[in-house]
C-alpha cells in the first residue's frame, strides 16, 4: 500500500472512508471508481491557455472552464513494466462537446521517502508530493520537486517555471461524498488551474486485470 507506506503512523488519522480510499493494493486487488460532478473548473488568465493546452495533449491539465461538469477518477493498483507498485489517478471530465482526460500514476520511492506522481500519457514529469492528514481526516498534497525527462533532456524544473499543486480530499459525513478540490498555482504568475467538486466511491474487484486504457504508453524512472 503505497499511501500507507508514505504516511506511517499518520495513516491511522484518516477517516475510515479515506483509509478505504487509500488502501487500495495489488495484495488486495482492489481499485476505486469514482462519479460525480465538479462545480467549477476553472483557469488563469488568457496566457495561461497555450500552456495548458499544450498539457492536455498528453492528458496533463486542460484550457477548458466548466460548471457542473460530470466526472470520473478511476483509481487502480497494478505493477508496471519496472515492477513498481503503482496506482492510477486518471480523472474524466465530461465537458461540453469535449472529453478531457488528467492522468497520473503514483508509486512509493523508498530511496525518495515520499510519493512520485508520474504525469500524462509519456510519463515525462514526475514530481514528487508531500502527503500529509489533514484535521478532518482527509488527505492534502502539494507538489515539490519537479523533474522532467523528454529525449535527451533530464533535468529538475525550477520551481519559479512550474505550478505547485496543492490537492485536498475529504470525505463529507453530511451527503456521504467524497470532496476534493485542486488549485495549481505558479509563484511568479499566479493561479493557473484548478477544480473542486465531489463523487461518489464504489470499489471493484482487480483480479482480472488492470485494462491499458488507465495505463501510460510509455513508462520511465525519474524516481
Amino acid at each position: 500500500m503505497i499511501f500507507r507506506e508514505a504516511l506511517g503512523e499518520q495513516f491511522a488519522s484518516l477517516h475510515p472512508r479515506m483509509r478505504e480510499r487509500l488502501s487500495l493494493s495489488t495484495e488486495n486487488g482492489v481499485g476505486m471508481i469514482g462519479v460525480g460532478v465538479m462545480d467549477e473548473i476553472w483557469r488563469g488568465a488568457a496566457f495561461t491557455t497555450p500552456f495548458l493546452r499544450l498539457g492536455a495533449s498528453r492528458h496533463i491539465l486542460f484550457p477548458e472552464r466548466g460548471r457542473n461538469v460530470p466526472f470520473t477518477i478511476e483509481n487502480y493498483p497494478y505493477v508496471d513494466s519496472l515492477g513498481r507498485e503503482t496506482v492510477s489517478f486518471v480523472r474524466t471530465f465530461e465537458l461540453p462537446g469535449r472529453r478531457r482526460r488528467f492522468d497520473a500514476q503514483m508509486i512509493y520511492s523508498a530511496e525518495r521517502g515520499t510519493i512520485v506522481d508520474y504525469l500524462g500519457t509519456h510519463q515525462h514529469i514526475a514530481v514528487d508530493l508531500e502527503l500529509t492528514v489533514r484535521p478532518d481526516g482527509g488527505f492534502h498534497f502539494r507538489s515539490e520537486e519537479f523533474r522532467l525527462c523528454e529525449g535527451p533532456l533530464r533535468c529538475v524544473v525550477p520551481r519559479s517555471v512550474v505550478g505547485v499543486a496543492e490537492v485536498d480530499e475529504w470525505f463529507d459525513e453530511e451527503s456521504g461524498l467524497f470532496r476534493i478540490e485542486i488549485q495549481v498555482t505558479n509563484l511568479r504568475f499566479g493561479p493557473l488551474f484548478g477544480y473542486r467538486g465531489a463523487f461518489e466511491a464504489r470499489f471493484v474487484d482487480l483480479r482480472a486485470g488492470v485494462s491499458g486504457a488507465v495505463k501510460p504508453l510509455r513508462e520511465k524512472v525519474l524516481d
